[in-house]
């Protein structure tokens, strides 16, 4: 396994290795949901890259980039287990030299449910994962199902900018309670953790309401919404039930819809999703 650096020493890398390459992008503390794309990835590409870069431009300015959690050694350690051939780790200042000054506007679907609670957060994320995919000219580029939002983000990206990399998402891996693996549950204590598997469980209120044949969005965001308050420690952020195609909100569910809430549990604020009138697979360990 690799580890290197720099811009141009990755791109030296990836064009002395075989194609076709698959490319995981990471803000490192990996757990079993990035294993899982890397395990997917590995399937599918002769050469697999895995970048650790934690993007402080996608953070909000209340300390949490600086309290993001950080373990270098383990996740080379898993990387290197799982046969993972090329990391890149950059500085800060290989993506962001002196003088950047050039950011990407994703438009509409950035201003939404995560965008409205962290309003510079895509802009952020849009312009890193341009600049990794321009870096690293993947085949397949992999995403877990979890950051439902991100995903859309980035096929429009790739689309709208002509980066040619198809995008592949992958199902959402959750703990033996539902808790969708992330990589904020280091912050959550014991009891935390487990008020925090309502998440899981208002998800799977809302697709048991529409297969019983429930359309009605408001009834079943606030079924969702009482469910959720029922752990006194839940702070709820937003709870959503939109188009899964473009985050717009819906009255009456006629079409695939994404439905999705973020809540915060003492320092951790999270987010979870599933997707009705549609199939989407959820992995469970």
């Amino acid at each position: 396994m690799r580890v290197i650096t720099s811009i141009k020493g990755v791109r030296d890398e990836i064009y002395k290795s075989d194609d076709p390459v698959g490319f995981i992008p990471t803000m490192g503390a990996l757990h079993d949901g990035h294993m899982a794309l890397v395990s997917r990835a590995l399937l599918e590409n002769a050469t697999v890259v895995v970048s650790i870069f934690i993007n402080p431009n996608q953070f909000d300015s209340n300390g949490d980039f600086e309290d993001y959690p950080r373990d270098n050694v383990s996740d080379l350690g898993k990387l290197k287990k799982a046969g993972v051939g090329i990391v890149f780790t950059p500085e800060v200042e290989e993506m962001y030299p002196n003088g950047f000054d050039t950011y990407v506007d994703i438009g509409k679907i950035g201003n939404l449910l995560e965008g409205k609670s962290r309003r510079e957060h895509f802009k952020g994320v849009s312009t890193i994962l341009c600049k990794l995919l321009a870096t690293i000219r993947p085949k397949r580029a992999y995403f877990g199902q979890k950051d439902a939002q991100q995903c859309l983000v980035v096929k429009q990206l790739n689309r709208d900018l002509d980066l040619g990399t198809e995008i592949v998402v992958v199902s959402t891996v959750r703990d033996s309670n539902g808790l969708a693996f992330s990589s904020r549950n280091a912050y959550l204590g014991n009891d935390e953790k487990r008020a925090a598997s309502v998440l899981y469980r208002s998800l799977v209120l809302a697709s048991d309401l529409w297969r019983q044949g429930e359309r009605d969005a408001k009834k079943i965001r606030n079924r969702m919404r009482d469910l959720v308050n029922t752990e006194s420690i839940a702070l709820i952020d937003y709870i959503s039930i939109a188009d899964a195609d473009n985050l717009q909100e819906l009255d009456f569910i006629d079409r695939r819809a994404l439905v999705s809430l973020a809540v915060q549990f003492g320092k951790s604020r999270l987010i979870d999703n599933v997707i009705i009138g549609g199939l989407v697979e959820n992995t469970r360990n």
